[in-house]
């Protein structure tokens, strides 16, 4: 198992449980399986549910600014990893 760092969280809405993440390195495409680290943040889920601008999307790179729905908490300068089988 492979963790490269793939963005950082800016935001969390609790009332949707969406994580908004800057994307700083990679992509992410939906099935990915990412990882959550943060002071008191620690699961990886994978992926069902992005979007941009309130519209669904497949894949984001680097640069973009993503929501994600998440399946527990995060927290905002939260590091995400996406783990790759290598």
């Amino acid at each position: 198992m492979v963790e490269e760092k793939i963005g950082i969280v800016e935001h969390f809405f609790t009332n949707v449980n969406v994580a908004a993440i800057r994307i700083t390195g990679g992509e992410l495409k939906l099935g990915d399986t990412i990882h959550f680290v943060g002071s008191t943040t620690d699961f990886e889920q994978k992926i069902d549910s992005m979007q941009i601008d309130r519209k669904p999307v497949e894949m984001v790179k680097s640069g973009d600014d993503v929501g994600i729905k998440v399946k527990d908490r995060v927290r905002e300068q939260d590091i995400v990893y996406k783990i790759s089988e290598e």
